[in-house]
């Protein structure tokens, strides 16, 4: 039996329709409840760390930051749906940071607790490794994905970036269309 590219799409998707809904459910409930949220892969601990690193990659100086757009409820939702895969990259990845850390700055106890200063050293540290590229990735992915995902809460990225959220765009699309239109480079 043969399968056309349609059919074999419409299959592939209904596989995944499963974990997608499980993934927006959980984002869902986590970016509209009052309670404190829960984490599905990450605990309390991990994840403060994980916002002060990623409060460094997109810092909240002029506006709204990796912290304010939840990137660490992201990252959480992406580790317990669609990233399961990286589980082991995020564990041995956090183990590395934290022995990084004792090094750079003995005595200290957390990430979260060193000043904004050292944890830029720290990532600079760390920022050839692979462990940084994937935390820059998602962080990246977290402020400007969609909200339904756990991150870019209250669309402040898009708001950062200036990205208008409609369900319909009819050109021309930004300044650089406009300019396109009326003839300019």
């Amino acid at each position: 039996m043969s399968l056309t590219r349609r059919e074999l799409c419409l299959g592939i998707g209904l596989a995944a329709l499963p974990e997608i809904a499980a993934a927006q459910q959980h984002a869902h409930e986590a970016a509209n409840s009052s309670a404190p949220r829960r984490y599905r892969f990450i605990d309390a601990t991990t994840a403060a760390e994980l916002d002060a690193l990623t409060s460094q990659i997109i810092p909240s100086d002029d506006g709204p930051g990796a912290h304010e757009a939840g990137v660490v409820y992201f990252i959480d939702c992406a580790l317990s749906s669609f990233e399961t895969d990286k589980h082991e990259a995020y564990q041995s990845g956090m183990r590395e940071v934290q022995s990084t850390r004792e090094k750079l700055f003995p005595g200290s106890t957390s990430i979260a607790s060193l000043t904004p200063a050292q944890q830029i050293e720290l990532l600079r540290a760390i920022e050839k490794s692979e462990f940084f590229e994937l935390l820059r990735t998602h962080t990246l992915w977290g402020f400007i994905g969609s909200p339904s995902y756990g991150g870019n809460r209250e669309k402040v990225g898009w708001a950062h970036i200036r990205f208008e959220d409609q369900m319909h765009f009819e050109p021309p699309f930004g300044y650089y269309d406009a300019e396109l239109l009326r003839g300019g480079k």
